[in-house]
Order: structure tokens, then C-alpha cells, then sequence
């Protein structure tokens, strides 16, 4: 019997790469991989039925199972894993020092619901009092004008002003339009090293290691979803999909320990991966929902707590349920 023919959608990481080109394969499956950004992928899962497998938002993900007519179903790969302390850019002459400085500012971004502005603003509200309500929020996009839509839910103590199509976040930070952005890319200013602007936290890593020895918390952003009728049609190809991607995974981290040659273009290379293993454990970039238990259940009470959600989702809810 010839193996099933599948086409996934995403992006090209360490941990993907032996399935992009063929190292590992998902026992009965004839895995077809298109390369795309994130966004892209998950527009096309979303929008289209070009794949049958993709890579997708975790936020975006939740928010369909919340509305009970989710078309796809996860299998617990968190593909993609980021603290996001770093990710707070404030105008150096803003007077924002620490997070409290936060409220009542102007602060710009371009995604309010996406995964990283979820978690960030989860953290701001648990870890140092400031609230969604206590910003006025602009949105739009960062250094290209773009239509920005209102998110849907925003509850109405919630300040969002939604930029002109000739206005950008990046021009309004350097003219003192806005007081802080909060983007999950890198501001062109900052890269420039433009005296206007600053990271909130500048040492942002030891921030986000308190961060995870503290709440057990390494932030999911990505998972892998099937599409339901296909998951339906051929339930073995959940385990199949997941075990590939473990196996993908370890080939990747366990390159990185090897002092023979580097894996990666990365001096300091070894000197991070035992820094990494110290404080947040030798199985850092674990899958399934077991290990992950902190954040996903911290993401999904995070988006009920801001109203983007209608009920709290269950984490036990969002996988397929004989994978843990």
C-alpha cells in the first residue's frame, strides 16, 4: 500500500529541517513540505485548503476551539518556543523605567491578539500589576502602513486607537507619537541603534530565566495542526506526524552539544547550551502537552482574562487526545 500523500506548511527551523529534506520520515506518510513564514502558513491553513498540515498560531488556534467550529485538530508539537521580555521597546526620553511606567502610556502594536502580545501582556498583568486597561493601545503595522481592523472582543475599558494607513508604529515612536511599541520583530530603529529607542528590559535574559523558575514557563507560540477531516479519515496519521517531529527535534538539539565542530554559527555556542541546560533542564525544547502543562494553561487563561476568549479552553481540550 503506498504511503499517504500529505503537504505541510512551515517554516524552515533546525528542527523541521530533517523532515524538509528527508532524514526522518513519518512512518506512512509521504510528507510534501512547503517552506513559508509562520504567517503565511497560517494563513493558508486558515484561508485555504492547499495543506493538510501546517504549522499555526497557538493563540489563534485556541481562540477557534473556544468558538466550538474549529476545522483542525493539534497534535502537540510546540514548534516554536520564545520568552518574550525582550520583545517591550520604549522611547529612551519616555520616563518608562520599569513596567509600572507602563500605564496610562501610548503604546503601539501590531497584532493585539497574536501569541507573543498575549503572553507579554499575561505577564505585565500577573508579574507587575499593569492590566491591558491601563495602556491606551495603538495598531498598526511597524515600519509599512498597513489596514488595521480593531481586534474582535477588546473589551470596552480596553483604549485602542487603530493607526491611519500613513502612519506606522515605528515613525510615530521616533516622533514621541507613542511612548513604547511592543513587537515581536526587531524595530529597524533599534538594529540601527537609534538613540531614541530601548529595550524595557535590558537584560532581558536574566529577567525571562526568573521568569521560567518561578511559573515552570517557557512560552508556546506555534503548534502543529491536521485538518479535521483529513485527522478523521486517517486517525493513525496523528502519532505518525507526532513521532517524526520528536525525532526531528532531538536530531537538532542534540546537534547543538557537540564540541568537535559547532552545529551552528555561534562562538559561544557550547558555553549556551550548558548555560541553557542549568536553568531550564537538559529537555528544554520538550513536546507534548505534559511538559508544556504552565504555558499552555497560562496562555489560555490569559486570553479569557483579556476577553479574547468567551470561556476558559482547557489545555486537555486542544490536542488530539491519545498524544499527551
Amino acid at each position: 500500500m503506498p504511503d499517504l500523500p500529505l503537504k505541510l506548511a512551515c517554516w524552515d527551523y533546525d528542527r523541521t529541517r530533517p523532515l524538509i529534506d528527508g532524514r526522518v520520515k513519518p512512518r506512512g506518510v509521504d510528507l510534501r513540505v512547503t517552506l513559508m513564514r509562520p504567517q503565511q502558513a497560517f494563513a493558508k491553513m486558515l484561508e485555504t485548503d492547499d495543506f493538510e498540515i501546517a504549522e499555526m498560531s497557538f493563540s489563534s488556534y485556541i481562540g477557534l476551539k473556544a468558538q466550538g467550529h474549529c476545522p483542525m485538530i493539534a497534535i502537540p508539537v510546540m514548534l516554536s518556543k520564545m520568552f518574550r521580555h525582550d520583545c517591550i521597546y520604549v522611547r529612551a526620553d519616555s520616563g518608562i523605567k520599569t513596567p509600572q511606567d507602563l500605564k496610562g502610556k501610548r503604546v503601539g502594536t501590531i497584532r493585539y491578539a497574536s501569541t507573543g502580545v498575549v503572553y507579554i501582556k499575561g505577564f505585565l498583568q500577573h508579574d507587575f500589576g499593569v492590566q491591558p486597561r491601563d495602556i491606551h493601545w495603538f495598531i498598526g503595522g511597524l515600519e509599512e502602513p498597513v489596514k488595521a481592523e480593531r481586534p474582535p472582543r477588546t473589551p470596552d475599558d480596553v483604549r485602542i486607537t487603530l493607526l491611519s494607513q500613513s502612519q506606522t508604529l515605528e515613525g510615530m515612536l521616533k516622533s514621541g507619537e507613542l511612548d513604547a511599541v511592543v513587537v515581536l520583530q526587531l524595530p529597524g530603529s533599534f538594529v540601527r541603534r537609534e538613540p531614541h529607542v530601548a529595550r524595557l528590559f535590558p537584560d532581558f535574559k536574566t529577567v525571562e530565566i526568573d521568569y521560567f523558575q518561578r511559573t515552570g514557563i517557557f512560552p508556546v507560540m506555534h503548534t502543529v495542526v491536521i485538518r479535521d477531516t483529513v485527522h478523521a479519515a486517517n486517525p493513525w496519521i496523528a502519532k505518525s506526524l507526532y513521532d517524526a517531529f520528536c525525532a526531528a527535534r532531538d536530531i537538532a538539539v542534540h546537534g547543538l552539544y557537540d564540541t568537535d565542530a559547532l552545529h551552528l554559527t555561534l562562538p559561544f555556542l557550547i558555553d549556551h547550551i550548558e548555560e541553557t541546560y542549568r536553568n531550564l533542564g537538559a529537555d528544554f525544547f520538550a513536546y507534548g502537552l505534559a511538559a508544556n502543562h504552565a504555558s499552555v494553561a497560562a496562555l489560555c487563561r490569559y486570553l479569557h482574562e483579556q476577553n479574547l476568549t468567551d470561556h476558559l479552553v482547557a489545555p486537555e481540550s486542544l490536542f488530539v487526545p491519545e498524544l499527551d
